[in-house]
């Protein structure tokens, strides 16, 4: 049961990371690659959601660096450490 666990913490974590690198990929909306960042939206999105709320985007100038996918991802590992 803790290997399952443990198993389907790393795949969210690799899931996240995929979600962070596709979201730099401008794609077209009817692409395969398109059709698997939806999906991770989907199980990502809401629990980044409040962590957004929390630790809002910083702004650099015109641009603006979200935090919350990385702020997840450390959370996702120490979860995992104490699995």
């Amino acid at each position: 049961m803790r290997d399952l666990l443990r198993l389907a913490l790393d795949l969210y974590f690799y899931a996240i990371f995929a979600w962070v690198i596709l979201s730099w990929i401008p794609v077209t909306p009817g692409h395969p690659v398109n059709r698997f960042r939806r999906a991770l939206d989907t199980i990502i999105d809401p629990v980044v959601r409040p962590i957004r709320r929390l630790l809002p985007p910083i702004r650099l100038g015109a641009a603006a660096v979200d935090l919350s996918p990385l702020v997840l991802l450390f959370a996702v590992r120490i979860i995992r450490g104490f699995v």
